[in-house]
C-alpha cells in the first residue's frame, strides 16, 4: 500500500470536475487531498470527473483519496471500473453503514487504505462493525450529513448534538485498534475561531485529524496538533527521567511520582512534535 509513513492531519477536499485546482491542492501543505466524485460533483459532471481523476491518480501521490459515489448509486460501479484500470492510495466510502460493502471494496482492492465516512444514526450504530472491518485505516465522521439524518437544530447542534456519536466513533476505532478517526468539516471559511472551536472539541474526544474545504483552513489545523513549547519541554523532561532510570514503573520528576501513561503520554506528545 502506497500511503505515507505518518497518517495525515489534514484532508482537503477538492472537486473532481475541477482539475485546475488539484495540483494547487497538493501545494497547499495539506497531508491528503481528496478527489471528491461524490456531493461536490453534479450527476451530468461525474463522467467528465473520473477522466480528470484518473489522469491525476496516474501520477501516484501517495497524498491522493478518492471519494468514491455511495454504494448504492449507479455511478459507484463506474467508480470501480475506474480503480481498477488506475488504482488510489485511499478510497474514502460515504454513507457508510454496511460493514459488507467494506469487506466487498477491500476484495476488489486490497491495495487501497480504506476510509469509511459515517453520515447518520446507522452509521454510528454500526461504527463497531465498520472499524473492524478489512482494510479499514480510520473512521471519519461526516457531521453535516449526519446533523442533518439527526435533525439537529438550535445554537448547541454543533457541539452537544455531535459529542456522543464523535465520542463512539473514537471509541470504535480505538476498540478496533485502527488509527484514531477524523474530524469532520467546518463550514465557515473565513472563521478560524470557529475551526479552532471545533477542532479542539474533537481533539477532547480523541480525533487526530480533520476534513477541510479550504487551503486557509489547512494550518491551522496543523498547529493546533502541535504541543506547545512548554508541553514539549515537559514531555522531554518526563521522558529523560524515565529513560535514566531504565525501569517502566513510576519515576520523580520535578519533585512529583509519573507513572507509566503519563510517561507514554509524554512519549507520544514528542512524536506529534517530531518534523
Amino acid at each position: 500500500m502506497s500511503t505515507p509513513t505518518r497518517l495525515p492531519r489534514s484532508y482537503l477536499f477538492v472537486p473532481g470536475d475541477r482539475p485546475e485546482r488539484f495540483a494547487k491542492a497538493l501545494a497547499s501543505g495539506a497531508d491528503a487531498v481528496v478527489l471528491d466524485l461524490e456531493d461536490a460533483v453534479a450527476p451530468s459532471a461525474k463522467a467528465a470527473a473520473r477522466a480528470a481523476v484518473a489522469q491525476a491518480l496516474q501520477s501516484g501521490d501517495p497524498r491522493w483519496v478518492l471519494r468514491l459515489n455511495d454504494a448504492a448509486s449507479p455511478e459507484f460501479a463506474l467508480d470501480l471500473a475506474l480503480l481498477q484500470a488506475v488504482p488510489a492510495p485511499a478510497l474514502m466510502l460515504p454513507k457508510a453503514e454496511d460493514t459488507s460493502v467494506l469487506v466487498r471494496l477491500h476484495a476488489a482492492l486490497p491495495r487501497a487504505a480504506l476510509l469509511p465516512l459515517v453520515e447518520s444514526a446507522r452509521g454510528v450504530l454500526a461504527a463497531g462493525g465498520l472499524a473492524a472491518a478489512p482494510g479499514v485505516q480510520r473512521l471519519v465522521f461526516g457531521t453535516l450529513d449526519y446533523a442533518l439524518d439527526l435533525g439537529l437544530e438550535g445554537p448547541l447542534a454543533g457541539s452537544l448534538g455531535l459529542d456522543l456519536p464523535a465520542a463512539l466513533l473514537a471509541l470504535a476505532s480505538r476498540a478496533a485498534g485502527i488509527a484514531a478517526p477524523v474530524a469532520g468539516v467546518t463550514p465557515a471559511l473565513d472563521d478560524e475561531a470557529q475551526l479552532r472551536a471545533d477542532f479542539d472539541r474533537a481533539r477532547a474526544l480523541g480525533y487526530t485529524a480533520k476534513l477541510c474545504i479550504h487551503p486557509r483552513q489547512v494550518a491551522p489545523v496543523h498547529a493546533l496538533l502541535q504541543p506547545s513549547a512548554e508541553e514539549r519541554a515537559w514531555a522531554q523532561l518526563v521522558v529523560e527521567a524515565a529513560d535514566a532510570q531504565g525501569l517502566p514503573g513510576a519515576v520523580q520528576v520535578a519533585g512529583r511520582m509519573v507513572d507509566r501513561p503519563v510517561i507514554e503520554r509524554a512519549r507520544r506528545l514528542l512524536a506529534r512534535a517530531a518534523p
